[in-house]
């Protein structure tokens, strides 16, 4: 018999029978797994041991790869970048231009008979040159943006897979407790479960600890399903943990796991959507187009437990539960922005192009038929089709193609970078909102402290042990009793181990509070290993695992002398209010009065919370059988262990410590920047008021004399709550903006600050809210916020899930890095916007006057493809790529409502259009004379390029050419070359735009509607161009406050946009009907789809793996939702709370009147 490490290479269970296994639910899978003789035979069949695990080497690893396959399931097929070519040939603009071109093309070889029109033989020998040019530049503009958009999703596919790599998940193997990246999973692997765990594969339960699951991606069940070994042993992928912890074997993975069967679903099911939508003729927006920061929920397939469905009655709660899992998130701030800018922009377009189409047309027919009185003749439809193309390329021009590839490569550039920062970001959006944050809602431990935590100081047996925690004097048996309390009542994921390097501190693996109370146990020279050896996790009768709710965790085991003991650690007020004795001097039991609470409150905690460490509270209480000592419950059958209340009721109170959690040196000068930047940092943690006010000031978010308030959850809720419970937005407005630090807080409280400073309308440019979480519970409000930040390190998978950027080392510092990228990716596509509507303005007035004036437009069509193709595409690409600078943190934030486009930048605007079309009209009617050359004006269809329009052509280019160096700066700076040289891609894309302008000009003849101009008339080319340097300097001069505001654009709210929105993004109602939309509509619409898609810059970026990750996490943060009612304020006054304070509660804002001190 063949064999693999010494054991048959044949499993006792085949791949069948696990499927069939991995189908049943509930009962069944109870049933069908007792056939197969428990899960411990499931486990000896699969050749692995429920408490050491695999052995881990890489030929056993391997076999059973290949036999149950690997943990990895393949992404979608990218497309193809032809696919891609044909996507980009759907652009309606292109379409026209396209039709226009070949209408050209064909009418071109048309050769009509000599009439009173002339002979004109010779003049259409070069005819077809412009219907060909203009077929290749569209073929250029279809390829460069097939190529944006292949090397967007590569790109992104790139950081996908990076993602995925990092994500690790903690198993057994040899015996030991390590983490392996999910794609090593196997099947007979021992994996261990925690609170906050996403699901990688499906397994079987072999110990749970009161083990909760949320179930609901699944099933579509907001209610979380209870798993043990005798209700519910299956564990499924995909599915969020959301109490408890436990172990389980591995029984699928990959594809053959129930995510991988729902991606297989899926898959067929956008397929299938995709065929469909293409029969009805809708825009491919409707079946790919998803909203930035947006999370789809799962299809309804048939056979898969109702996904997407209710029980009741197979209620299809999809928009319910879209609308949830969103949190209501807007569109970005500049997103919703752009987009009411672009679809205006296309209005307006569309309005000047008609316009200019309709003037030639009459102008020419007026002029041929009516004045001079000629018959028709087929060889005029030339230059109807000639007009045709002048109003399309108008439109081409006025639509701004620039600037969605300014948006993406501004954040692509971002992305790459501030991974170098710590910031891996998950929403490309999120990135240029974080500039406009005005507020941070920031946590405490780990992310404003090191989370490397040590207890400093201890109350045992009546002595406060202040400089060493060690308590020295305690008698044996209490010490005993604290050693086993703490190794027992812990994750035993949760480990000290020495470090590698000699002289190097001791590493911290798993919950740092609890690492804090092991090392506790190391100084105290005892061993807690020793003490879990004796008591492994398969002997714990029930476990009370700790919670926001609980704020505290309890453990039951068995005594050897029969009974039961529970051990109980958390927050000091909470389980000392649990406690009814405690240990004196000498080790005697004494009552524990609330008067002896609240001394030791007093003189302990408070002491202990003003130096900034986390206080917590050591229990313990005994169920005996027969006689009973006065701390002991005697008990004649097992205790109701469902009954918590009870159970953690009447302890013993073994001691108190002080945890110490340094605050990062780094910290307060990065909230001094923040302070600077005019972003009010708040301290949001579930820690003692004591201790968050002295972090708080260690780290400069309160001064002893600001006045501000501190307040607690529970007072909190008091104050924004009404008579009924519910929040009110006036009620918050009056608290919010004075309110520095919430301590105590329940996720609920989070999520009710975050949602009320985001919907407060006290500031004129509404706030901007970012926030950090790393718990499952902070989902919710990681969702509502603009942007949440989730812990790297510390986070959880649902947090990391509900977030849009991950800090990878939980450092404060680096959300201030953020900020700053943010700022500068905002900035860069202003100047890019500035520098881009420069042109269209100037373009399309041209061309208008043109159309009016002289029946022609001064810039040809290929000419204009080559400024909006070429010009903007380079130039995006130049100032998109613009390095941050410190100075970006010296002013405030843009806000919600701050105006699109400023003063200054319209300012900017506004005054370069006017320097650029004075000389582009001087030299249109005054060049001939002013440079001694031959007029162009009045030219006929069939003429050669005349050097008056060249010059006109390259000076509107050198002076766009120029203008792209004054762009660089958008808040009145007048050194606009200051930084020049730091931007390489800048300065070296401006050359080759400037060299490949020489080489059109004298070398593109017809097919650019160029002739070759001497050195003089380069010359002055040049010197217009480079007036608009000294221009711009003319203009900065003008006070930008003494201009009207409303010379600025796109301020106000961005919902606002919201109409518009919905008229462009083609989606189906909730019915799957479509929305009628009239022809005028559709046309325009289609003509502005790619800019649409475009601004959506996720969608370019789409991967079907961030797909499945955000479908996976839809319904995973419903449990948080609600919160209960509290009572009512009563009194007149807002002031400082504090523990001493407790009776005080809140009214009006005009008594807020105290300091944080």
């Amino acid at each position: 018999m063949a064999t693999i490490d010494g054991r048959p290479a044949l499993y006792g269970i085949s791949l069948k029978q696990l499927e069939d296994l991995n189908a049943a639910r509930g009962r069944d899978a109870i049933s069908k797994l007792e056939e197969y003789g428990g899960v411990t035979e499931l486990c000896r069949k699969l050749y692995t041991s429920p408490t050491e695990g695999l052995p881990g080497t890489e030929k056993d690893i391997a076999h059973r790869r290949d036999t149950f396959g690997s943990n990895h399931i393949p992404p979608k097929p990218p497309k193809t970048f032809l696919s891609l070519v044909w996507e980009a040939l759907q652009d309606m603009t292109l379409i026209i231009l396209q039709i226009a071109a070949l209408i050209s093309l064909v009418l071109s070889f048309y050769k009509p008979p000599k009439t009173e029109v002339g002979n004109i033989d010779e003049e259409g020998d070069h005819g077809w040159i412009e219907g060909v040019a203009i077929l290749v530049s569209v073929i250029v503009v279809v390829i460069v943006t097939a190529f944006n958009d292949y090397t967007k999703e590569r790109q992104f596919r790139g950081l996908q897979s990076r993602i995925e790599g990092e994500q690790k998940f903690t198993v057994i193997r040899g015996g030991e407790s390590t983490q392996i990246p999910v794609r090593e999973i196997v099947v007979g692997d021992i994996c261990q479960v925690k609170y906050g765990d996403l699901l990688q594969a499906d397994g079987i339960i072999i110990q749970s600890n009161d083990l909760k699951v949320d179930e609901s991606s699944l099933t579509g069940e907001s209610d979380h399903v209870k798993k043990g070994e005798g209700s519910d042993v299956l564990m499924l992928s995909g599915t969020h943990v959301m109490e408890g912890s436990g172990r389980m074997v591995v029984t699928a993975v990959g594809i053959l796991s129930q995510a991988g069967i729902i991606f297989r679903l899926l898959g067929a099911t956008v397929d299938q959507h995709e065929e469909e939508a293409k029969k009805r003729k809708k825009d491919k927006d409707v079946e790919e187009g998803i909203v930035a920061n947006s999370h789809t929920p799962l299809p309804t397939t048939d056979g898969m437990n109702n996904v997407g469905h209710e029980a009741n009655g197979g209620k299809d709660t999809t928009k319910e539960e879209e609308r949830v899992s969103h949190g209501n998130k807007e569109k970005s701030v500049l997103q919703a922005k752009l987009t009411k800018l672009a679809i205006q922009i296309g209005y307006a377009g569309s309005a000047i192009a008609l316009l200019t189409v309709i003037i030639l047309i009459v102008r020419f027919c007026i002029q041929t038929f009516l004045i001079e009185g000629k018959p028709w003749d087929p060889y005029y439809s030339n230059h109807f089709v000639k007009f045709l193309i002048i109003g399309v390329t108008v439109l081409v021009v006025a639509v701004p193609e620039g600037l969605p590839l300014a948006v993406t490569l501004s954040l692509a550039y971002s992305v790459k970078k501030m991974m170098k920062d710590n910031n891996l970001v998950r929403h490309l959006d999120a990135c240029e909102t974080m500039g406009n944050a005005t507020a941070i809602c920031s946590d405490k431990t780990g992310t404003l402290t090191t989370n490397r935590m040590t207890v400093v100081q201890s109350y045992v047996c009546g002595d406060y042990y202040k400089t060493s925690p060690v308590p020295h004097s305690a008698p044996a048996q209490i010490v005993d009793l604290i050693v086993d309390g703490i190794s027992i009542n812990s994750a035993y994921t949760t480990l000290v181990m020495l470090s590698d390097k000699p002289g190097e501190l001791p590493k911290q693996i798993g919950n740092k509070t609890e690492c804090s109370l092991l090392g506790f146990v190391l100084e105290m020279k005892r061993s807690y290993q020793e003490v879990r050896d004796k008591h492994p996790e398969e002997t714990f009768h029930k476990v009370y695992t700790f919670n926001s709710t609980r704020k505290s965790m309890s453990t039951v085991i068995r005594l050897e002398s029969g009974g039961y003991r529970v051990y109980t650690k958390g927050a000091s007020e909470m389980v000392m209010k649990r406690c009814s004795f405690t240990y004196g001097q000498g080790g005697k039991l004494e009552p524990f009065p609330i008067a002896m609470q609240d001394r030791l409150v007093k003189n302990i905690i408070e002491p202990m919370a003003s130096e900034g460490l986390r206080t917590i509270c050591l229990a313990y209480r005994d169920f005996v059988p027969g006689k009973a000592e006065i701390n002991q419950v005697r008990i004649d059958s097992e205790p109701n262990w469902d009954d918590e209340n009870f159970i953690v009721d009447n302890m013993t109170c073994l001691c108190i410590v002080g945890i110490e959690d340094p605050v990062r040196p780094e910290v307060p000068e990065a909230i001094r920047m923040c302070q600077r930047a005019g972003i009010t940092v708040r301290m949001v943690t579930g820690d003692n008021i004591n201790t968050a006010r002295s972090i708080a000031m260690k780290c400069g978010i309160v001064t002893k004399d600001q006045d501000c308030l501190i307040l607690e959850g529970k007072d909190f809720n008091k104050a924004v709550r009404d008579q009924n419970g519910e929040v009110q937005q006036d009620l918050l407005d009056k608290v919010w903006p004075r309110l520095k630090v919430l301590a105590r807080s329940s996720p609920t409280d989070k999520y009710t600050l975050v949602k009320g400073i985001i919907d407060s309308k006290l500031t004129d440019n509404r706030e901007v809210v970012a926030v950090t979480g790393d718990g499952t519970n902070d989902g919710p409000a990681l969702k509502k916020a603009d942007v949440g930040f989730a812990m790297g390190i510390a986070g959880t998978d649902v947090a990391k899930e509900a977030s849009d950027i991950i800090l990878t080392d939980d450092n404060f510092t680096s959300i201030v890095k953020a900020v700053m990228w943010g700022r500068n990716v905002y900035d860069s596509i202003a100047k890019f916007l500035q520098f881009q509507l420069t042109v269209n303005v100037v373009a399309v007035v041209v061309a208008f006057v043109g159309a009016c004036f002289i029946q022609d437009s001064p810039l040809k069509a290929v000419q204009m493809l080559w400024v909006n193709l070429i010009m903007d595409t380079l130039a995006s690409l130049a100032l998109s790529t613009e390095m941050p600078t410190a100075d970006l943190l010296t002013r405030k934030p843009y806000g919600r409502t701050k105006p699109l486009i400023s003063r200054t930048m319209m300012k900017n605007i506004l005054g370069q259009a006017v320097y650029q079309m004075t000389i582009i009209f001087c030299l249109l009617f005054l060049g001939e004379h002013l440079l001694r050359i031959d007029s162009g004006r009045g030219a006929d269809i069939h003429d050669p390029p005349s050097q008056h329009f060249t010059v006109i052509f390259n000076t509107f280019v050198m002076m766009t050419l120029f203008n792209e160096i004054n762009a660089r700066k958008i808040h009145g700076q007048r050194n606009v070359f200051e930084g020049i040289f730091s931007n390489m891609i800048f300065y070296g894309i401006w050359i080759i735009t400037f060299v490949s302008q020489i080489l059109i000009i004298q070398y593109g003849g017809l097919a650019f509607a160029t002739t070759p101009l001497t050195l003089e008339q380069w010359g002055w080319c040049v010197f217009f161009g480079f007036g608009t340097l000294v221009w711009g300097q003319l203009v900065t001069t003008i006070p930008t406050k003494k201009l009207p505001k409303v010379l600025s654009y796109g301020r106000g709210h961005p919902t606002d946009v919201v109409a518009l929105q919905n008229l462009v993004e083609d989606k189906f109602d909730g019915d799957g009907s479509d929305k009628k939309r009239t022809a005028g509509q559709i046309l325009w619409i289609r003509g502005l789809t790619r800019l649409q898609t475009q601004l959506r810059v996720i969608r370019a970026f789409k991967s079907t793996l961030e797909d499945l990750e955000e479908k996976r996490s839809l319904h995973s943060l419903r449990s948080s939702r609600s919160h209960s009612g509290l009572r009512p304020p009563t009194a007149n006054d807002i002031i400082y709370i504090d523990d001493d304070t407790r009776s005080n509660s809140f009214s009006g804002p005009t008594s807020m009147q105290d300091s944080c001190r």
